[in-house]
């Protein structure tokens, strides 16, 4: 079978369409755009672009349908994201081959983004409030947890089914309605996740799917729409501050997960087999195009060599192609403009001093393929430390003692994750708290897992998505003061 035909096998026939009020259709326009495989460069299917009449028609059935929806009982909106859970599952060899074909990697992100499914249905049943006699003994004190209302998700394109699930599944379990507006470069997971949610019995208009190839005119608009009460967005800082500032307006509650710039450091105390095997997890999970990646490797100057020696070994043992393939590490980057600004960065880093250790060459052929590269001695203020690289890129700086590495790890506008190797406990505790990032990983590479709160400070975002907290973003408090 195609990967045309396996498109329109898993939507079920629905045509890569908008989905609007419980309906698939395709743009008011009649407008296309294709959506291509990065491991060929070859289209794979058009895609219905939508505009700014599907942008509003989108929230409109979101409206209408929130009161309803916030009515629904928590338990039976529980049973519709467990339903879409299992449905998922069901599908992952079929998730595994779409997320594959738009984006380069393979099924490890199923699992992963289904789970949210299940974590929030089981928070679902668990919205509470409080209720107490108030200090004053004049007013009994009512505290409900009431959902925010319609809200406009936007999701990357790096993570297509996880970053949906992550703002949808808290949004639905809550009692929110949503318009969800996927990235241009991958929107086919998320059509298919909206297939799920349509065969499960999701009600129409709760949630709502619209392509497009022009975010900003399709549904930019709707941030000064009062029928619309919440956003939240996953992509660069930028872009972030750009949108803060549109909603700012409508004084829109707003969940920011943004650009990062996460440092490696590794003391001379750490086990430095587990160091080298987590500085991978953390360099190249998702083919390094993760705000989570490790983007700064902080070694302590005693190992420095040893651990680029072993690093640089194991970087160059990954093997590169496509996701389909058996036996591949690595996929492609998304496209080629990402691929350019990838080998910009290692381009300027070495001719800013730096020893090239493996990798940086591009490779032959067709695809957006970039191999992983160990860049040693990089400069403070060389654009691969100063940027977010989004690619398997590690440059390796050293530091002396914890007050060089403080300072070295926090001179960043960002804050989303870090990551310390050390077997010293007493060293763990005094020097995580030192950190100015919202997640931290001690001797391990991967922090990300739906129990947890996702998030980060300064530029690198406002809320939390995953654990107790991802749901408290789409409530608000009310008080109610009852005489006694």
């Amino acid at each position: 079978m195609s990967v045309a035909q396996y498109i329109d096998d898993l939507l079920g026939g629905a045509k890569a369409d908008l989905f609007v009020d419980g309906t698939w259709r395709g743009a008011s326009s009649g407008r296309r755009f294709v959506v291509a495989d990065p491991a060929t460069g070859e289209p794979l299917t058009q895609v219905a672009d939508g505009d700014a009449s599907d942008g509003s028609a989108a929230l409109t059935a979101a409206d209408r349908a929130q009161e309803s929806w916030a009515e629904v009982a928590p338990r039976a909106r529980a049973i519709l994201l467990v339903a879409a859970f299992d449905l998922v599952h069901e599908n992952t060899n079929g998730f595994a081959r779409l997320i594959t074909a738009e984006m380069g990697k393979a099924r490890g992100e199923v699992a992963y983004g289904a789970e949210f499914l299940r974590w929030f249905a089981e928070e679902a049943v668990r919205i509470d409030g409080r209720t107490g006699t108030l200090p004053s003994g004049r007013l009994h004190m009512l505290v409900n947890r009431r959902p925010v209302g319609p809200c406009l998700l936007i999701t990357p394109w790096n993570f297509p089914l996880a970053m949906a699930t992550r703002k949808i599944a808290p949004a639905l379990a809550a009692g929110c309605t949503a318009v969800v507006k996927p990235a241009e470069l991958t929107p086919l997971t998320t059509l298919a996740l909206a297939k799920i949610f349509e065969e499960v019995g999701l009600p129409p208009g709760v949630l709502n799917v619209v392509t497009t190839a022009d975010p900003a005119t399709a549904t930019g608009h709707l941030l000064a729409d009062p029928r619309l009460r919440k956003l939240s967005f996953t992509g660069s800082t930028p872009v972030g501050k750009r949108l803060l500032a549109s909603a700012a307006d409508g004084v829109l509650r707003c969940s920011m997960e943004l650009g990062g710039s996460a440092p490696f450091v590794v003391f001379d105390d750490a086990d430095l087999d587990a160091a080298v095997e987590g500085a991978i997890a953390a360099k190249t999970r998702n083919i390094g195009e993760a705000c989570t990646a490790a983007n700064r490797f902080l070694v302590q100057t005693s190992i420095r060599e040893k651990f680029v020696e072993r690093f640089a070994a194991s970087m160059d043992a990954l093997v590169l192609g496509p996701g389909t393939d058996a036996g591949t590490d690595l996929g492609p980057l998304i496209d080629e403009r990402s691929r350019r600004r990838v080998h910009g960065l290692v381009a300027d880093a070495v001719a800013d001093g730096a020893r090239l250790v493996v990798g940086g060459e591009l490779p032959d052929g067709p695809g957006y393929f970039y191999p992983p590269t160990v860049l040693d001695g990089v400069g403070a203020d060389s654009r691969v430390v100063t940027e977010e690289i989004f690619g398997p890129v590690a440059p390796v700086q050293s530091f002396v003692d914890e007050d060089d590495a403080a300072r070295l790890a926090n001179s960043t506008p960002y804050g989303l994750a870090a990551y310390v190797y050390t077997r010293d406990l007493d060293r763990t505790l005094r020097f995580v708290p030192r950190l100015q990032f919202g997640m931290v990983g001690v001797n391990t590479g991967v922090v990300s897992d739906p129990a947890a709160p996702f998030g980060g400070v300064k530029e690198s975002g406002l809320g939390r998505e995953g654990g107790r907290e991802g749901i408290d973003e789409y409530l608000e408090h009310q008080y109610v003061g009852i005489a006694r």
